[in-house]
Formats: C-alpha cells, sequence, structure tokens
C-alpha cells in the first residue's frame, strides 16, 4: 500500500497533470494535495466538488444502481480537465481522488488509468 503523498505524487507524473488531491466529500476536507504554480485552489475545489460527488451518488440511487458502479466523472472546461474518481472500497465512507490536468497536453485515457491504479493501491 502506498501512501496518500506519494499517491498524488504518482498521479501529477501524467503529462498536463496541475493539481491532485484526496477529498474527504462528506466533510469536505483535503486530506492531502500536490499541485503546480498553475494549480487551482485545491481547497475549494475539495468544497466545491463534493457537491457533485453526492448529486452523482443520489442520481445512482434513484435510478437503482450501487455507488460501486461509478468509476469516475469527467469536467470538461474549456482549458482543463477535472476528474473525480472514488476510492471504490471507500465510497461509503466518502473519499475521492481528484485530478485537474491542462486539457491540450493530457491524455485523458492515460489519465484516468493513472487514477485507477492510485484507487486499487490506495484501496487495499
Amino acid at each position: 500500500m502506498i501512501d496518500i503523498e506519494e499517491s498524488l505524487r504518482e498521479m501529477m507524473e501524467c503529462e498536463g497533470a496541475l493539481a491532485a488531491s484526496l477529498v474527504d466529500y462528506l466533510s469536505r476536507i483535503t486530506l492531502g494535495a500536490v499541485q503546480t504554480p498553475r494549480g487551482p485552489d485545491l481547497e475549494k475545489v475539495a468544497y466545491g466538488d463534493t457537491d457533485v460527488m453526492r448529486a452523482k451518488l443520489s442520481t445512482l440511487e434513484l435510478l437503482g444502481y450501487g455507488p460501486d458502479r461509478l468509476e469516475d466523472i469527467v469536467v470538461t472546461l474549456d482549458t482543463e480537465y477535472h476528474l473525480i474518481r472514488p476510492l471504490s472500497q471507500r465510497t461509503r465512507q466518502g473519499v475521492f481522488l481528484y485530478l485537474v490536468a491542462d486539457r491540450a497536453r493530457v491524455d485523458l485515457d492515460a489519465a484516468r488509468a493513472a487514477m485507477r491504479t492510485v484507487a486499487h493501491r490506495l484501496d487495499v
């Protein structure tokens, strides 16, 4: 198992990564964060995107889907991608990974794969 700081640094190795964090969406607290000078304010991200996670999980419940069906959420901005990936073993505990990447520089599939790997290793 890898620690939070090491996990976030691993996510930041993706070409175009601007910021990475681990967030508790029940308390809206950032549990760890790493970023470049161009990255957003991760405290604000943790506060705001907890609502995104809560809304998606609520919608899944309305549809009769289990929370374990959610792999990730991709938000596409004009110059960035914001990726949210819940830790599957901790979905009910309210923990997710967050990655912000430069849309022009990142390979979205590679970033999602890196987050999947980190999430799996953190879940153990």
